[in-house]
């Protein structure tokens, strides 16, 4: 069977977090299958970063959360190859969401939520970059990264490149 590949050119992240506790979950398919990640997904026509973060969240844990208490803590532009040669980005807008209450439920994407430690994340089985930036972000920072895939995403072609920012539009 010939794995699909998923192209998606604007996305979200939301990254639940609370006494030094980090909430991530395992995606089940499309980018970023079997890898340790926030809720998100694919902007949809006419919707906004912060309606798209908190509509997947919603959809991917049962968490509802409000556009205010959303932060906005990195752009990253993934460059991603396909098995053709092609490449095509994907910029995903990264939120932490502070202000989390209850406990998500697993869903057909999302499975075994779980709290990590901000000290102890599951860095291995999270996708190439974000092992370079998560921790960043997690710590308060704002960021800009750029990182460029194989096909299916399983690989980085290069390194990782981030810079620190004061400020990140909002779309």
């Amino acid at each position: 069977m010939i794995q699909e590949e998923k192209v998606l050119f604007k996305a979200t992240v939301v990254i639940p977090i609370r006494d030094g506790q980090v909430l991530l979950a395992i995606k089940t398919r499309k980018i970023g299958a079997g890898c340790w990640n926030g809720y998100g997904g694919g902007v949809e026509e006419g919707e906004t970063t912060l309606e798209c973060a908190t509509r997947e969240l919603k959809d991917e844990s049962g968490l509802i959360a409000s556009k205010e208490d959303l932060e906005k803590v990195a752009i990253a532009d993934f460059h991603n190859e396909k098995i053709d040669g092609s490449i095509f980005v994907c910029r995903v807008h990264f939120y932490l969401w502070k202000k989390w209450e209850g406990f998500p439920k697993e869903t057909e994407e999302m499975i075994n939520p779980t709290p990590f430690n901000i000290n102890d994340l599951p860095l291995k089985g999270m996708m190439p970059a974000d092992r370079e930036f998560i921790p960043l972000i997690l710590k308060n920072e704002k960021l800009l990264v750029e990182a460029h895939y194989t096909p299916f995403q399983k690989k980085l072609k290069g390194k990782v490149k981030i810079k620190r920012v004061k400020f990140l539009p909002e779309d």
